[in-house]
This record gives structure tokens, sequence and C-alpha cells, in this order.
């Protein structure tokens, strides 16, 4: 295989450049051609390809986002927008491709890869960490980091005010983001989609905590797990506390990547040149017991939801 493209799709996660350079300079130093597409799926349909060297991925692997830019891309779910994507492909004589993404890029990597024969390697890119198929995706860690970072300015507001604090961060429907900081931040209280909580409980606990000394308590609210507001609503009104509520928002999406994002980015990028160059088939990539690994796209779409119930057993244990 000689000539090879790569883009990015879906939401923007940290490490995704480093993982574009990973892919860049792996195909380079294989004397194979390597084009970018700019704006994902949505411009390889509109065949936005530019050649790429070792000097167009330069100073790159500290930054947030995507050089190649993202996009959503809906016309990539029909028969016609997929096969104008393979057109672009073969007008530019390219043989293989690299998507960087979410489950829906990997959803298109399947179709595009089917339904015309092309071979489309899949990185899992994606703050959520919502693909059950690999322990961790690119741009997770960091994610989880940053939001670390809130929970200890949030910490200080609270003392000092005597408020318990409701901060809502993404995942949409996993709570990875949520139980992962919310246990290395020392938070009272984990609400995640794949664990029913009850309010009534948490407000007591929370009145039991003020009576005893306790002068706040901070609650990780997944945004998949309810509505924030309201929530907020039902533990002032039970508790009698003044409950504040933080909403993280798009800030979880930024930011240099950490040193593990940028680690895996580059194993998972090597990994999808090398599957090129060897012409094996369309896969997903990812990482089980700190081992990188592929999967076919049925599995990816087969892989049973998880959810480390232990971890939040002990979050539930540590915390209060």
């Amino acid at each position: 295989m000689d000539r090879i493209a790569v883009l990015t799709s879906g939401g923007d996660a940290p490490g995704m450049n480093a993982c574009i350079r990973a892919v860049v300079r792996t195909a380079l130093n294989y004397k194979m051609d390597i084009y970018g597409v700019n704006r994902g799926y949505a411009g390889l349909i509109k065949g936005e390809l530019t050649r790429l060297n070792t000097r167009s991925v330069s100073g790159i692997i500290h930054k947030g986002g995507t050089f190649l830019n993202t996009a959503r891309c809906p016309e990539f779910k029909d028969e016609e927008g997929l096969k104008m994507a393979a057109e672009a492909l073969s007008a530019y004589g390219i043989e293989g491709l690299v998507v960087i993404g979410g489950d829906g890029t990997l959803r298109g990597a399947k179709d595009l890869s089917e339904k015309f024969g092309i071979k489309v390697m899949g990185i899992p890119a994606t703050i959520d960490n919502d693909l059950a198929y690999t322990d961790y995706t690119v741009g997770f860690d960091t994610s989880v980091n940053t939001v670390l970072w809130a929970i200890n300015n949030l910490r200080d507001t609270f003392h000092s005010h005597d408020r318990v604090g409701l901060l809502e961060v993404m995942g949409r429907n996993c709570g990875d983001i949520a139980l992962y900081a919310g246990v290395a931040g020392g938070a009272e209280y984990v609400l995640v989609p794949e664990i029913p909580y009850d309010l009534d409980k948490i407000s007591a606990s929370i009145k039991k905590s003020y009576l005893r000394g306790k002068t706040s308590n901070l609650l990780i609210l997944a945004e998949g797990a309810g509505d924030a507001d309201e929530i907020a609503k039902i533990i002032e009104q039970k508790s009698g506390a003044g409950v504040k509520v933080t909403k993280f928002g798009h800030i979880q999406r930024g930011g240099s990547p950490q040193m593990f994002d940028r680690v895996l980015a580059a194993r998972f990028g090597y990994k999808a040149v090398e599957l090129l160059m060897q012409d094996a088939d369309s896969c997903a990539i990812g990482i089980r017991d700190n081992k990188v690994i592929t999967v076919s796209y049925e599995e990816v779409a087969k892989a049973p939801s998880r959810f480390d119930k232990r971890l939040y057993d002990i979050a539930h244990i540590l915390n209060l």
C-alpha cells in the first residue's frame, strides 16, 4: 500500500493531534504518501484532501483539538454520501484510510469498508470513554484531569461558603468521567446513568454530615444521569442545604493532552499504519490490559456496555 489518508470526525478530544502526528510520521517512515482530510467525513465527501509531510505535524503534539478540523456529517449515513467519499479517495489514488473519533466515526468506517471495500482502520478518540471494546479512548484521561482541576477549585469556594456543590460533567450515557473524577477528587457522591441513585438517601446523608460538623459536600453528576438543576432543587428541599450547580461543559473537550493520552495516541497511530502496510482487514484498534488490540467492526457494535461497579463501590466507601 503506497498512499493513505487520515481524518478526525465527530467531537474533538485531547490527543487527536498527537494521533494524527503518529499516523503521518509512521506512514512517511514506510515511504507512504499521506493525505489529511479536512473536516472529517464531511470534508471527505467534498474531496477536501491535502498532502502532508513531516513538517505538517510539527509542533502539534501538545495541542488540544485537531488541526485537521472535525464536523458532524449526517450525509455519511446514506449510501450516496458513502459513495461520494469512496469516489474522492479513488480520485486521489488512496488505498487506505485511518479514521480517528468516537462511536459514530467507527460506524462510518464500518459502512465505508463493507459497502465499498476500502481498508479503514478506526482509532477510538472520545472523552466519553464509551466504546466498550477498549479499556480507554484517546482524550478520556485528559478530560478527567481537567474535571479534577475544576473540583480542586470548587472545593475552595464550597468550603468557604458552607455549601453543597453539584458539578455536571460530560459523558453522554457513560458515567466514566464522573466516576474517575469523583474518585480522584474525593467527591462525596457520584451520580451516573449506570447505577440508580436515591435522592432521599443522599439528602439525608448530607443533612447528617452538616449536623456532625461537615461544612460542604460535592456531588459529581454525569450528564446522562439526570437534570442538574432539578436534582439541586430536590436536595435543597430535602436537606435544607444550599446547593450550587456548576455545568462544566465543553471546557472538558479542550486543553493540552496529558502523558497517557499522548502515548496512547502514538501507539494507536503507529498500529493503524502498520495494519494498512500489511494490507490487513479493516478493524478498530483499542487497548486491553495495556496491550494494543484489533477488533472487527462487528465486535465493536456487539461489545456489551461496561461499567466499573467495583470502582463505584470504592468511591462510595472512601468518599463519605
